[in-house]
């Protein structure tokens, strides 16, 4: 995967619209377009004390997660990135799509403070690797900077 040429594009489309509903919806449709292998790609955005479930791409998803639960929620609560080679071996894993087998999770950031995460799922198992981690939190750094909340 050329993570600096999605980046690019994803600095490309955050210049031209920053405001966080259409830019996380375009992005979530990049990175479903431009990476193999995934099931579901999309963001989950903390409202009300919880993570509640923003623009993706995929099929439905589970609306609201709490913090320290399932993968995103264990990833807002602890405030770093996890990969989980095999959902199924993951405690708590919550299941919104039977075919996941793997996934990854990477904290947003607003303002010190986690506004929400990338949650991005897969069919295989093993499929997210230390290249993707990298690429995809350099990534969620340039949707930091240029995303407008308001």
């Amino acid at each position: 995967m050329d993570y600096r040429t999605l980046c690019q594009q994803a600095e490309a489309m955050l210049r031209e619209e920053p405001w966080y509903v259409s830019a996380m919806s375009n992005l979530s449709a990049l990175i479903m377009e431009t990476m193999t292998e995934l099931n579901w790609a999309g963001f989950y955005l903390m409202r009300d004390g919880q993570l509640t479930a923003g623009p993706f791409q995929g099929k439905p998803a589970c609306i609201h997660i709490a913090p320290g639960k399932g993968v995103c929620g264990t990833a807002a609560a602890g405030n770093e990135t996890v990969v989980v080679p095999d959902v199924h071996l993951f405690p708590g894993h919550i299941a919104c799509d039977g075919a996941s087998e793997s996934e990854i999770v990477i904290p947003i950031h607003r303002e010190g403070k986690v506004a929400g995460v990338l949650d991005m799922d897969s069919p295989v198992k093993n499929r997210f690797q230390q290249e993707d981690r990298e690429g995809l939190e350099a990534f969620v750094r340039i949707l930091e900077r240029w995303v407008k909340w308001e």
